[in-house]
């Protein structure tokens, strides 16, 4: 038997539930009509759905149409229940968008639209209350047309001019309506599986017009999908039954469940302990659910909706999402902290509410879509927990992106930690949210803390640091990192790749969004001044879009902190003939940013829980550098240069440090990643003081220079010391000591050569001279890297300091400490070049040198010859 799942979704009251009910009363599921003003309507099993009239949460029903097997997912229309809605459309194979004939395309519709195609979902269209006077068939597909979509057909006879109109919408209908003058069902059946053409019909759902001819093209006009034979299944929602057992409703999407089965999602495994087959508001179990069915499962505590489980990933976030943020005030005598707890079901049924508490206020808050949704909330908890709660007037969230790229920089490094993060951020188109991406090479950063770097990015809501609101339309690439082979667990990347966030964001230029409404606002004549006012005063940016002799229809956005509760005004002014349609239009710049955001008082300096510096380890303790400090610190080159105009492009900028070359413990830093303070990286100048006379320009003192020679390292990288070596290190030892001597007396450096003996037991450190240069022996236990680290990090106030090794983690380690570098083969290059220098030198002075017989000569037989000639 062919499965398919069908979601319902319209615009509140356009007669969504009343077409439910036709349909199941005309596939013989129900016995009666069922209607919502009567309180009896099949799919309405909530008590305060029967009281207001309107669907409050998705439910389903089962049905059979001949060999179709239809399980009907009705969802809310309400605006504020939104989020519910869209969750139901993760997991439907077709869709039925129900059309009020008498309103036409409103608000709400076209986001269902917008949603639809989004998701990709195959709809069928049903336009309803045909029945009530004045309703054009004829305009009211127009409408449709200019407003949703070209591709939508009349499906209400099938005549040439049908059959001509389907063959517009695809090639591949045109090419078989030429050549055989018809298109077949199978063709038509996949082009409307690929959304190629919109079926619509006209009817009402009351009166049961129309509704038995989209029942008949359902189930003739659907294909099943293909589902691999692995287990699959999405969770859409999680609910409670009467006795307060958990329930997660999920669609299987590939292979079969069954009771007992252990199930998955990546980072928890539990046991399904029954199966339930719900309709209505009642429900069979069962032993085992196929791919293509939906079904409750009870045992899953901790899936929430959006969860894949199996081979599926997790589901997109919810596009729309709450813009209104409530206080809730408990009675007195209520604990809050306790009453928190309970709050958390309601959370997991409804995730978009986000309860929330407040430490700095002392207060739960809770994100709700709109005022429907908070009286609904108060109901739901005076019912379950026997509670009343009261809310606040509610305000505005408002979110933050950034205006300029930047690259953040996070490091984690306490004693035993090591972790450094480089993000990318980048601006992205209003209304994108946030994208992460991976742009670090393997070979920088293995790819398993890569993965990891990414889902610590995406497992939290990182806020911006002017209010501290959820940041959104951002991309965030991971360019590179570093972690360390023994010091660095997960949880080190987890508090770099957050401080990473929060320095680039203090970095760049962070700007503050609102919610904003598209609106169409009608209203008669009388009321056009009142209402362009309105707008004015509202920041609303508008235009008229029509106006004919009932009056006239403005249409525009406006910021919902200023529009919220305008639909009273309207009605008041309008004297009840006005009417005024808003749906999300998502976020802009903020009308009032600077107002905004002093009226919050948010200080990103005192946020514990989303810290904008670092920590860095020196002399064996972890220490905090403030973000804008961070890259003068940091382990890692930046990706992202600006190398400032008077750096030299020979030495770096030298750090603070003290220290003489002594025989002082050694007593640097517990790790090879743990440096000092960095060289001047993007370090930023301080601005003289308004009517500060600038200090005179003093040039540097002239500083000795040290080369530090890792000399075992140099023994192996040069060819000629490493042959002799095989035979005797001594002599390799003796022939480089040799070649820096000379060195050193053309180059004129203070010259220090470091062999290592960390593994001889009992050495003590010792220190030689050798004709014109030092060197030294490390003691046991202390290698020659670590060795010169230390004088490096000590002396680099008072000399300048150069390392020679070809040792490529230490080449890093070097270059944080601010020193210059020179490889093994750099430095035989430089020895090679200065000998040849000298030599060419030499053999010039010894030519302007060169003596004449004549000037060996005694004057005076000089002046005899001179009267010769």
């Amino acid at each position: 038997m062919k499965k398919i799942v069908l979601g319902i979704l319209a615009h509140v009251d356009a007669g969504k539930t009343t077409l439910s009910e036709g349909m199941l009363y005309l596939s013989g599921k129900t016995a009666r009509l069922g209607r919502v003003d009567n309180k009896d309507a099949y799919l309405d099993t909530h008590e305060l759905e029967r009281e207001r009239g309107i669907t409050i949460f998705a439910k389903q029903a089962v049905f059979e149409l001949g060999e179709t097997e239809i399980t009907l997912l009705d969802t809310p229309g309400h605006v504020d229940f939104s989020a519910e809605m869209e969750r139901t459309l993760q997991v439907i194979d077709y869709a039925i968008l129900v059309i009020s004939g008498a309103d036409g395309v409103q608000g709400h519709t076209a986001t269902l639209w917008r949603l639809l195609r989004m998701y990709r979902v195959p709809v069928f269209l049903f336009v309803n209350k045909m029945d009530q006077p004045g309703t054009d068939r004829i305009q009211l597909l127009a409408e449709l047309k200019s407003q949703l979509s070209e591709e939508i057909v009349d499906f209400g006879g099938r005549d040439d001019e049908f059959f001509e109109e389907l063959a517009m919408c695809d090639e591949t209908l045109m090419e078989a309506y030429f050549d055989t003058g018809k298109i077949e069902t199978a063709l038509l059946r996949q082009a409307i599986c690929q959304r190629k053409v919109f079926p619509c019909f006209f009817g009402s759902a009351l009166k049961l017009e129309g509704v038995d001819m989209l029942l008949e093209s359902i189930a003739d006009l659907t294909q099943t999908a293909l589902h691999p034979a692995s287990f699959g299944a999405k969770v859409f929602k999680v609910s409670r039954d009467d006795q307060g057992q958990r329930l997660t409703h999920l669609k299987i999407t590939g292979g079969r469940l069954q009771v007992r089965d252990a199930v998955s999602n990546g980072d928890w495994t539990e046991k399904v302990n029954q199966i339930r087959i719900y309709s209505g508001g009642k429900y069979h179990t069962a032993e085992f659910a196929e791919a293509g069915s939906v079904c409750a499962v009870t045992g899953l505590s901790l899936a929430m909706p959006g969860d894949g489980l199996g081979f599926e990933g997790s589901s997109l976030r919810p596009v729309l999402e709450p813009v209104l943020s409530y206080k809730i005030t408990l009675p007195e005598g209520e604990d809050q902290r306790l009453f928190l707890l309970k709050l958390r079901e309601l959370e997991e049924e409804v995730p978009e509410l986000q309860i929330v508490w407040n430490e700095k206020l002392q207060e739960i808050q809770a994100q709700v879509m709109g005022d429907v949704q908070v009286e609904i909330l108060q109901s739901l908890i005076l019912n379950r927990f026997d509670v009343e709660v009261s809310f606040d007037a509610g305000q505005v969230l408002y979110k933050e992106t950034i205006t300029n790229a930047v690259e953040g920089v996070g490091h984690f490094e306490p004693l035993r930690h090591y972790a450094e993060v480089h993000l990318l951020l980048e601006p992205g188109e209003r209304g994108s949210g946030l994208h992460f991406a991976l742009k670090c090479s393997e070979d920088v950063l293995a790819k398993n803390w890569q993965r990891l770097i990414l889902s610590h990015l995406q497992e939290k809501r990182h806020r911006g640091v002017l209010t501290g609101s959820e940041i959104t339309d951002l991309k965030i690439s991971l360019v590179s990192g570093r972690a360390h082979k023994t010091h660095t667990d997960g949880g080190d990347f987890r508090e770099a790749t957050y401080r990473a966030v929060r320095q680039g964001l203090k970095e760049a230029e962070s700007i503050l969004l609102e919610p904003y409404y598209s609106f169409r606002l009608e209203v008669p004549e009388a009321g056009v001044g009142r209402a362009i006012t309105d707008l004015e005063r509202m920041e609303a940016d508008w235009e008229i879009a029509a106006t004919t002799d009932s009056g006239t229809v403005l249409v525009g956005t406006a910021p919902v902190v200023t529009m919220r509760n305008y639909h009273q005004e309207v009605a008041s002014f309008t004297k009840g003939l006005g009417r005024l349609s808003l749906r999300l239009a998502g976020y802009k710049r903020c009308h009032n940013e600077r107002e905004v955001i002093a009226s919050i008082g948010y200080d990103s300096e005192r946020d514990v829980d989303n810290p904008t510096g670092s920590i860095f380890c020196s002399q064996g303790a972890g220490f905090y550098v403030p973000w804008d400090q961070v890259k003068d610190y940091m382990h890692l080159e930046s990706v992202v240069k600006t190398p400032e105009p008077d750096q030299s492009p020979l030495h770096l900028p030298w750090q603070d440090g003290g220290g003489e070359f002594g025989d002082d413990e050694y007593r640097f830093l517990n790790t090879t990643g743990n440096i000092g303070k960095r060289s001047g990286w993007n370090r930023r100048k301080q601005a003289a003081e308004p009517g500060q006379r600038p200090q005179k320009y003093l040039p540097p003192e002239p500083r000795e220079t040290y080369l530090l020679v890792d000399g075992y390292n140099v023994i192996h990288a040069w060819p000629e010391l490493k042959e002799l070596a095989i035979d005797s290190m001594d002599a390799a030892r003796m022939k480089l000591l040799d070649v820096l001597s000379s060195y050193q007396g053309i180059k004129n450096w203070q010259i220090i050569a470091v062999f290592d003996a960390y593994s001889v037991p009992g050495n003590l450190e010792k220190k030689m001279t050798y004709h014109n240069i030092n060197v030294v022996f490390t003691k046991e236990a202390q290698t020659a890297d670590e060795y010169i680290e230390k004088f490096a990090y000590d002396h680099q106030q008072k000399h300048n300091i150069v390392v020679a090794t070809s040792d490529a983690l230490q080449q890093v380690i070097i270059r944080t400490v601010g020193s210059s570098l020179l490889s093994a083969r750099e430095l035989k290059e430089d020895i090679d070049a200065v000998h040849e220098i000298a030599r060419r030198s030499y053999e010039a002075s010894q030519r302007q040198r060169r003596t004449s017989l004549e000037d060996t000569l005694p004057t005076d037989v000089k002046e005899k010859m001179d009267d010769l000639t």
